[in-house]
């Protein structure tokens, strides 16, 4: 009886043991399977990863770079650290420099806060994976690190390789030199070791993780913050050195030196901005009318509190360069008026198109033809209408009906100096030139026709179970479009606004061919200005740190028109 009371336990014990090993097999199994699949993924995203990487990334970084240095005609320039900046807007740049980084860093605190509430929410850990994410993000660090230390190393051997020294032997001999040089071999031996304790300490998380029954990778919170953090004390560290510069040049001088003065003043006005923008759009959400008066009320306070201590910063943008910034006010004006002329016209169109009419598809065709003409010869074309010659089209057709001649392209006065010649406008006030208001009725004939194809496609998507519906409730045309129409083709008017404003800040192609010398510099827009600091200064480090600035003028307004049309697009 014994023996057999033994032999079943035996037998149990050993069937327990089976069934563990196939457990554990089978979790193996899993674990090796989706190894091998995330290692397939990205497999297939590695080539789409390179080519972002070397022709969309590396241009911003070496853009980036380039700033940093100045030099006439120089590609290696010496290091200036921020003065590029300084040069263009002035006091305005140690503002940009230390509220960049603080927006870095509140962006990886939310980055973090964020993934912890997933987590919590998934129930699994989140602080495990800092350890992986932090190496992660320092390897992306010491990367950076090595193309900059790499890049004036390489650019310099062109330089090295004139006259008789332009061999085949000497390119390798220079880019060995380049590749052995001990502060980049410093930053890629930390690259390669931070990627590869990230990467062990990844894998041994996810298998710590598998034992539980776990699969969640909260690493990428920890990567990004640990990356943004990097470049936010890179950035607060040369904003300071080049606010020593500024001061021990005053002191030199004994020169007054009110940039305290001024980053305070500037700085407390858009925190103030910001708040009323905070209050005011948290008033509707409110459940008493006295409530939503306070908010209103004090958002219109702060407003005004803000305005008084933004009134620092004309004085401020006088002390930059004049050239970028009527640069930037015509890019303004060019864009203000383009956009919004072609989206209405576009969207008329669109909705007349769409209808049941002979010729619809002609109609399209011609429309659509602007667009996809080539800018250059269709610029010409318009530089001959819009001639100064009396006997112009333009002109033609004014003396027609007894009007004056114009200069068009040539004339620089302000629309509101024409329209209104006795008043004294100042510059920024006066308007759009003349030959910028030509070079905006190009814009809006270019591109209307492409914004009416896209409207189309927008209207095909709304159902039009909805206008009978509407029409059988005894809504007319108006009714149906402002209720049905408006809201359903918002996601499309979304997309059309954010790419023609990112597309006019920069347009540059018809600008530069209908632009002359006579319009003294009033169609210059911000895109026409790097160009020229480029090609005709040769100032390579200074166009770089217009262009970055342009970029950070973009993102702004992409970020702001992402904000306003949050509450407004409707997704059906």
């Amino acid at each position: 009886m014994t023996n057999a009371v033994s032999t079943d336990v035996t037998q149990n014990v050993k069937q327990t043991a089976s069934v563990g090993r196939a457990v554990h097999r089978s979790s193996r199994g899993a674990r090796n399977r989706r190894l091998r699949e995330a290692l397939l993924a990205y497999a297939f995203l590695l080539p789409a990863f390179v080519i972002v990487g070397l022709f969309g990334l590396f241009p911003l970084i070496f853009a980036a770079y380039q700033s940093t240095l100045r030099g006439i005609n120089r590609i290696v320039g010496t290091f200036d650290g921020l003065g590029n900046y300084v040069r263009a807007v002035d006091v305005l740049t140690y503002v940009l420099g230390f509220w960049g980084a603080v927006i870095l860093i509140w962006l990886a605190l939310r980055g973090i806060r964020r993934g912890q509430q997933a987590a919590a929410a998934a129930q699994e850990p989140f602080a495990i994976w800092s350890a992986p994410g932090v190496a992660l993000g320092a390897s992306l660090l010491f990367a950076l690190t090595w193309i900059i230390r790499m890049l004036p190393l390489l650019l310099a051997i062109p330089d090295q390789m004139r006259g008789a020294r332009n061999t085949p032997e000497e390119f390798r001999r220079l880019l060995g030199e380049a590749l052995a040089d001990p502060n980049a071999l410093q930053a890629l031996f930390g690259t390669l070791a931070a990627l590869t304790l990230g990467i062990v300490l990844a894998v041994l998380v996810q298998r710590a993780l598998d034992r539980r029954g776990q699969r969640g990778n909260y690493m990428s919170p920890f990567v990004s913050a640990t990356a943004m953090i990097g470049l936010a004390a890179l950035l607060l560290v040369m904003t300071w050195n080049e606010l020593q510069k500024q001061i021990a040049e005053a002191e030199a001088t004994s020169a007054g030196l009110d940039i305290w003065s001024q980053i305070v003043m500037i700085s407390a006005g858009f925190v103030l901005m910001a708040l009323s923008w905070w209050l005011w759009s948290s008033a509707s959400h409110r459940s008493s009318n006295a409530s939503t008066f306070l908010r209103l009320g004090g958002a219109a306070a702060l407003l005004v509190g803000a305005w008084l201590l933004i009134a620092e910063l004309p004085r401020a943008i006088g002390a930059g360069d004049p050239v970028w910034w009527y640069g930037l006010l015509a890019t303004f004006y060019y864009s203000m008026g383009t956009i919004p002329p072609q989206l209405i016209v576009a969207l008329v169109l669109a909705v007349l198109l769409f209808q049941d009419i002979k010729g619809r598809t002609f109609f399209r065709m011609v429309y659509f033809l602007p667009y996809i003409a080539p800018f250059v010869g269709t610029a010409a074309v318009f530089k001959i209408i819009f001639s100064s010659r009396p006997e112009a089209p333009v002109n033609a057709i004014l003396g027609f009906f007894g009007l004056p001649s114009q200069l068009w392209l040539n004339d620089p006065r302000g629309i509101f100096n024409l329209l209104i010649p006795s008043a004294d406008f100042p510059v920024w006030a006066a308007g759009p030139s003349l030959a910028l208001v030509v070079i905006m009725i190009f814009g809006v004939w270019t591109f209307f026709g492409f914004n009416t194809v896209v409207f189309l496609a927008g209207l095909g998507n709304i159902p039009r179970e909805l206008y009978d519906a509407a029409a059988i409730d005894g809504a007319g045309r108006w009714p149906q479009f402002r209720h049905i129409t408006l809201p359903l083709l918002s996601p499309t008017l979304y997309f059309l606004t954010l790419y023609s404003v990112i597309g006019t800040f920069k347009a540059f192609n018809h600008i530069y061919v209908l632009r002359t010398g006579a319009a003294l510099g009033t169609t210059d827009t911000a895109s026409v200005v790097i160009f020229q600091a480029f090609k005709r200064d040769t100032r390579i480090g200074y166009a770089s740190a217009l262009a970055i600035l342009l970029l950070l003028v973009i993102i702004v307004l992409t970020i702001v028109n992402n904000r306003v049309a949050a509450k407004r697009v409707h997704y059906g």
